[in-house]
């Protein structure tokens, strides 16, 4: 089983991942100051985390383990909530943003707009501003580009029900790779990437200067590992699932986020931590 999480520059390092580059493909957007020196417009630090685990993951863990090829969900995908862990869960990363030292300790967030990220980025900012560590009115900003990857034809199937009901894209599928294939009426990941890309310009030009969060997806969140560190391919697959309520976190250093942390879970207890 792969390692929950590392912390990049500290002595704790995982040797079950392939190493993080040191030199991601987000360099810093200049702008000119008033005294014609270049100011690097760059979040000061960057945090992302998946939301907590969701009722839906509960269900495709079940049908994962039995075979089944159903789950009982009948909602869309957006419209999917978090379960109770999930609920507790989100209210330990706020108290681990609380826990931050200041400067780290995000002053925007930036959320995908599904009900499960936005009720763990509400849970988590309303625990941060208990412990008065933000603001209570904080505001969260809500963009699309964030929301999960849509699989189309395949939403909501398990992998045997795939395999049962779409055996020629089962085959596809495996023959592409998950960068590069594209369900009938749904994303690739490298469709994913684009977006991910593209938040990340208009983050850079209205957060310059300030640590930020972004709450958003599995999907979502490896994509923007693959666009900040420069991964191949080979790389990205290999690396595991993003947990729930992971942390991952990158500091603006010459000019460049540079990679500092992946993946953690060291803020959740053992029961949140077995989730994927």
């Amino acid at each position: 089983m792969a390692e929950l999480g590392i912390t990049l520059n500290g002595q704790h390092k995982s040797t079950q991942h392939p190493p993080v580059q040191q030199q991601p493909v987000l360099t810093a957007v200049s702008a000119v100051g008033a005294n014609g020196s270049a100011a690097t417009r760059l979040p000061s630090v960057l945090i992302a985390t998946r939301h907590g685990e969701s009722t839906a993951n509960v269900e495709f863990q079940l049908a994962e383990a039995s075979g089944a090829l159903s789950v009982p969900i009948s909602c869309r995908d957006a419209d999917i909530p978090l379960s109770l862990r999930g609920q507790q869960q989100a209210q330990a990363l706020g108290r681990w943003w609380a826990a931050l030292p200041s400067a780290d300790r995000p002053r925007s967030v930036w959320c995908s707009p599904y009900v499960r990220t936005a009720e763990t980025a509400r849970i988590a900012l309303a625990q941060a501003a208990g412990l008065g560590a933000v603001p209570v009115t904080l505001a969260v900003r809500y963009d699309e580009r964030l929301r999960d990857r849509e699989l189309g034809v395949l939403e909501m199937l398990p992998k045997a029900a795939i395999e049962a009901e779409h055996p020629e894209e089962a085959v596809r599928r495996r023959k592409m790779g998950e960068l590069y294939y594209r369900p009938p009426g749904g994303e690739s990941w490298a469709d994913v990437a684009l977006r991910v890309r593209s938040l990340l310009r208009d983050l850079c030009d209205e957060d310059a200067g300030r640590p930020v969060l972004l709450v958003a997806h599995d999907c979502t969140v490896l994509m923007l590992r693959y666009a900040l560190d420069r991964l191949t391919e080979q790389q990205l697959t290999a690396l595991g699932p993003v947990h729930n309520c992971s942390t991952s976190l990158w500091r603006s250093q010459e000019g460049r986020l540079r990679p500092d942390r992946w993946n953690s879970v060291d803020h959740l207890d053992a029961g949140g931590r077995a989730a994927v």
